[in-house]
């Protein structure tokens, strides 16, 4: 039983690490709420299209004569109606064009809304990598502090150092076990931000990726292709047609429609006399035209189809200014943080070698113990900034992602 446990819990830790960003993507399309709103929107929208796109029900009446109608051929006992009305011509397909373009436009507005999120997910996921660096540096440099511990006492010990390099490493491990602390008590808000986003527990665990790599930055095409292929600007392209389709539909409304229409009259038998065709019912095909000659609410749709349009156009061209500002802010941003990952590898480097001659020095020496705590501390803070640089890196490159609606 032991061993099947096991074997449980190892499938599952392996399951766990197979989760990649595009994993959690791929669960949050799937449960988060907001996005499956805005697909519910898109499908109502749908609906819609076959109600603007499909005449008028028919309509029936019946009559009854209380007083029956005496005719030549007897008396009128009661009379069935049936109608039937038709738009001008082309009115039914342009109403229905004009629905179908703002589903398309709401489709256009769902994508958006799954780009945001994968957005949202990357700036919840990389605080989250950046955090738990962190803690393997902060680990890390308390392992380091306390063998430089043990080292100062057993300098101070054998004559060759000082109470101060006791002292000095102390403070400085103290201070590391409480940035430690600080650190787990952070993790818990950001899983919690990370794992609503995915509609699910906030404990939940989250597998973060040991290692984030520096992407060549190719963005050659991808500010030419902005304007013509991002889901903002499409949708609210396809509104623009939809109002054009609208002003068309308003303007076949203001048009006259057509009625065809059947009366079945039912008549009684004389009994005073004999006639030809007495007491025969009576059908009657009827033509209805309706006259439009109320013309306010029809102009004063076709001037709101027309207005929209303005909006619309209007709303498109402060979208596309928006998106190439962010583009460039994004750009700076990626090439900004590539610079620095850059410049912190160099001084990473560098500043091992320094310390490990100061270490050395030192190890002979006896002297200088300050020189080489401060050089550890100056490594440890370069190394928090390169982990840093790489968490907004990969942040400006999922911002530049969603701008270009990248795939």
């Amino acid at each position: 039983m032991k061993n099947i446990i096991a074997l449980l819990l190892l499938f599952s830790c392996l399951g766990l690490q197979a989760q990649t960003l595009e994993d959690y993507f791929k669960i949050a399309s799937d449960n988060n709420p907001g996005l499956l709103s805005q697909y519910k929107e898109f499908e109502a929208a749908l609906e819609k299209v076959p109600q603007v796109s499909t005449l008028p029900d028919p309509s029936i009446s019946f009559g009854y004569f209380i007083s029956p109608v005496e005719t030549r051929v007897g008396p009128q006992n009661a009379r069935f109606s049936l109608t039937q009305m038709f738009p001008w011509f082309g009115t039914l397909k342009a109403q229905g064009n004009a629905a179908t373009l703002m589903a398309e436009a709401r489709y256009q507005s769902f994508l958006d809304a799954k780009n945001k999120l994968y957005f949202e997910i990357s700036t919840a996921y990389f605080p989250l990598y950046e955090l738990r660096e962190w803690m393997k540096i902060e680990e890390g440099n308390i392992a380091i502090l306390e063998s430089y511990k043990a080292i100062s006492n057993s300098k101070f010990k054998n004559g060759n150092g000082t109470l101060v390099d006791v002292l000095r490493v102390d403070i400085m491990l103290k201070e590391a076990v409480t940035n430690l602390g600080i650190l787990n008590k952070k993790e818990m808000p950001l899983l919690a931000s990370f794992n609503k986003l995915l509609n699910r527990d906030e404990i939940e665990p989250v597998i973060i990726a040991d290692n984030i790599e520096i992407d060549p930055l190719s963005l050659d095409n991808a500010k030419d292709s902005l304007v013509v292929d991002h889901p903002l600007l499409n949708s609210l392209e396809l509104k623009i047609k939809a109002s054009e389709a609208s002003e068309y539909a308003a303007i076949k409304q203001g048009l006259p429609r057509f009625g065809l229409g059947l009366d079945y009259v039912m008549v009684g038998e004389r009994t005073d006399m004999a006639l030809p065709d007495n007491g025969k019912d009576v059908l009657m095909p009827m033509v209805t035209v309706s006259l439009p000659i109320f013309r306010g609410k029809y102009k004063a749709a076709v001037k709101e189809a027309q207005l929209m349009q303005e909006s619309y156009s209007l709303q498109k061209t402060e979208t596309t200014n928006s998106l190439n500002s962010n583009y460039e802010m994004a750009l700076f941003d990626i090439r900004q943080q590539t610079d620095l990952i850059s410049l912190f590898d160099q001084q990473i480097s560098e500043s091992e070698q320094v310390l490990n001659l100061l270490f050395t020095s030192y190890g002979n020496s006896g002297k200088d113990f300050e020189e080489v705590l401060r050089m550890q501390q100056q490594l440890l803070k370069y190394d928090r900034l390169k982990i840093t640089a790489l968490s907004q890196y990969r942040i400006a490159q999922a911002k530049m992602n969603y701008i270009t609606a990248k795939k």
